[in-house]
């Protein structure tokens, strides 16, 4: 398995990124908090080498739906996913990650 990183400073951050790249009309994304970092992990190639870009920010984030605000460059947790000019970050929490814990091994 082959592992790129981008780091950033600040959670919000990583949410100005994944919203940038995100295919259009498409505003829920799944982010981890695990083991003091947040990220999320991309796949670089359509084919089987297993190649990954992990985006992360150290920090924590409580399991749910985040609402993002690109414009204040602002989070908020709510209850649920209501407007479409907003993008949303469902932040999970897993009991384990292989792909992280080998990722955060390299680091």
């Amino acid at each position: 398995m082959q592992i790129e990183y981008e780091e950033f400073d600040t959670v919000e951050d990583v949410f100005m990124y994944m919203s940038s790249a995100a295919p259009p009309m498409k505003n829920t994304m799944p982010v981890n908090s695990y083991k003091g970092y947040v990220m999320s992990f991309i796949p670089l190639s359509s084919s089987n080498d297993d190649t990954y870009l992990m985006i992360y920010a150290k920090g924590t984030l409580e399991s749910g739906i985040y609402e993002f605000d690109f414009t204040s460059k602002s989070f908020k947790k709510v209850d649920s996913i209501e407007r479409a000019d907003k993008n949303y970050f469902i932040s999970l929490t897993p009991k384990r990650n292989t792909i992280a814990d080998f990722a955060i091994e390299k680091l």
